[in-house]
């Protein structure tokens, strides 16, 4: 049994949750991917700011887009995950 219930996503009207990481740059990395790809998206960073906690629930950070673009928005970060998969 976990101390912390695990933390889900905001349910935001009109808008679902593509990622989640606990690492800033990595969202920030998908965020703009998407961009060159025209698919809008916005991040809610969870991440307590009175402290450096990186690990965990308590610092996680999420990728949202619009509902009409979640599967073009899915197969694209499928993309850009394989490309970062390829350079290492």
């Amino acid at each position: 049994m976990s101390f912390f219930k695990r933390s889900k996503p905001n349910k935001v009207e009109n808008w679902v949750c593509v990622m989640e990481r606990n690492i800033e740059f990595e969202v920030e990395m998908a965020k703009n991917y998407l961009a060159n790809r025209r698919i809008p998206s916005n991040i809610l960073n969870k991440r307590d700011s009175a402290h450096s906690i990186n690990i965990g629930e308590m610092s996680l950070i999420y990728l949202y887009v619009p509902k009409e673009f979640e599967k073009r928005a899915r197969k694209v970060l499928a993309e850009f995950q394989d490309e970062l998969d390829d350079e290492s």
